[in-house]
């Protein structure tokens, strides 16, 4: 094993907020700010392998930390505390929702049984919670989670038969986006369902910030530049702005969902502690707004006649849209590891983001040995780690509906990035577990070294690799890291530990 970890070469990979590692390629996913990449020409089938010296790269596996809690506040009283009763909601944990009450899940009672702390609470069961906070911020709910995501609900949404409707400036509005020019509305919902993000929620949020949607008139200066109001030079006109702003709601959204996001932040330096009721869609709306403005700007952004009633005048109450994105008793299904038996590939990112930077760390990474550094054409195979319909094929993206229904956005879905052209499936084909995909490579994103990105969508949500519903390969359970790209893969007593380097802890193989 030690021998064939030596044919590992060092690929680098990288995207918009990562520096170029210098390492085995991890990462590198659809990026606004992405280049076409030119693959160098293929490796003589009796070339050397490239053999890294040890100061090539300064990574080395990272062990895996054993979770901490964090500590709950004190009790506001020394008598007996009150208790709350919260109704569960889709997606929660005993874990989330221990850390948002500010108690420990041991603290957390129940008429009914309760499941382990990290798994899935079914929606509607009452938990009996002992109030430990002081004061927090609204509590009203505003948006249901599925209005955030791009759920089964929204499939049917057309945005640019609704931006004609509208007669803005968003319709005449033209970018070239991944080397074709796009019509506003195209990018809207381009930009949504890369992310996976709603696009009824992206117009709305688009008119409340810049009135693109119903205003016809040409916008100036930083108003033209940047629409969703992210005064930032690398990331000019909508497409770049839509999705940073569809990053910064998922790191609201998937922060809720995993408990690491429990206060705000203002420009004046005054924190807020979440209330902690709320869902995640309204969480992903609160902190959105909180970036970059004061206190009063986000209260009024958050009443009944800021971004709420431009979105009702839109479309309307956003609750008759409510979709329950988990049902009781929801399971992954089986899935391989995604290439060939016998084949030695290496686990080159653990936990992180699914698509555009950290918001969701629903991905893993794997990189094939090869003979050669960078982005190099590779001969070896990405599987079907699952039957399903390939729904979707271009600019390096595969995605693979599982519950054969032809859309990604209702049940199970596979998102494969970087698979290479040459060689790839077709939008339409019916795969069983262990087809071909196509060739791990450097296209669809800033990447410069030849691996393969995948993540899952369950009704349009990212599913955190290492969330209620960790990502299972063939027994290996994903365990995120302490900060994106670290973690392991654990089966029972063996552990593979995720780098962007050629060790022998990296390796894995069916």
């Amino acid at each position: 094993m030690a021998g064939l970890a030596l044919l590992l070469s060092i690929l680098a990979c990288t995207r918009a907020n990562v520096p170029a590692s210098g390492a085995i390629g991890s990462g590198g996913i659809p990026s606004p700010t992405a280049a076409e990449i030119t693959l160098p020409d293929p490796t003589p089938a009796n070339a050397t392998p490239t053999i890294p010296a040890p100061t090539d790269t300064p990574f080395k596996p990272e062990p895996l930390a054993s979770p901490t809690f964090p500590p709950t506040p004190t009790s506001l009283a020394t008598e007996e505390p009150e208790i709350l009763v919260y109704q569960a909601q889709p997606g929660d944990t005993l874990h989330a929702v221990a850390i948002r009450f500010g108690v420990l899940p041991d603290d957390i009672d129940s008429p009914g049984p309760l499941p382990q702390a990290r798994n899935l609470v079914d929606p509607g069961q009452m938990l009996l919670i002992p109030r430990r906070l002081g004061d927090t911020g609204p509590a009203e709910r505003l948006l249901p989670d599925s209005e955030m995501v791009f759920s089964p609900n929204a499939a049917e949404f057309n945005p640019e038969a609704f931006v004609q409707s509208q007669g803005g400036y968003l319709l005449r509005y033209q970018e070239i986006v991944h080397g074709k020019w796009r019509s506003g509305p195209e990018i809207v919902a381009l930009v949504a369902r890369n992310n996976s993000v709603n696009p009824r929620t992206l117009l709305a949020l688009l008119e409340y910030v810049a009135g693109w949607v119903t205003d016809p008139s040409v916008p100036e200066g930083d108003a033209f530049d940047y629409p969703m109001g992210k005064v930032d030079p690398q990331i000019p006109g909508l497409f770049r702005q839509l999705t940073w702003a569809a990053n910064e709601l998922g790191n609201g959204y998937y922060g809720w969902r995993a408990g690491t996001i429990t206060e705000l932040h203002f420009r004046d330096g005054s924190r807020l502690r979440l209330a902690p009721e709320l869902n995640a869609g309204t969480v992903a709306l609160q902190y959105f707004f909180s970036l970059n403005r004061p206190k009063d700007a986000w209260e009024q952004a958050l009443a009944t006649t800021g971004f709420l009633e431009t979105y009702i005048s839109f479309f309307g109450d956003p609750w008759a849209y409510a979709y329950p994105l988990f049902e009781p008793g929801v399971e992954q299904p089986e899935l391989i590891l995604p290439f060939l038996p016998g084949h030695i590939w290496s686990f080159t990112g653990g936990p992180h983001g699914a698509w555009e930077r950290e918001s969701a760390w629903a991905a893993l990474d794997f990189a094939p040995a090869s003979s050669v550094t960078g982005c190099a054409v590779s001969e070896d195979w990405v599987l079907a780690a699952a039957p399903g319909i390939v729904v979707r094929a271009e600019n390096g993206t595969v995605v693979l509906d599982l519950d054969g229904d032809g859309r990604e956005h209702s049940g199970w879905a596979l998102l494969y990035l970087h698979v290479a052209a040459e060689g790839r499936v077709q939008e339409g084909q019916l795969l069983a577990a262990g087809d071909r995909i196509g060739h791990p490579s450097c296209e669809g994103g800033i990447a410069t070294g030849t691996h393969i990105h995948l993540a899952r969508k369950y009704n349009g949500e990212w599913i955190l690799a290492d969330g209620p519903l960790p990502f299972n390969l063939e027994g290996w359970i994903a365990k995120a890291g302490s900060v994106p790209y670290q973690g392991a893969l654990v089966r029972g007593d063996e552990q593979v530990l995720a780098c962007p380097c050629a060790s022998q802890e990296t390796l894995i193989s069916r």
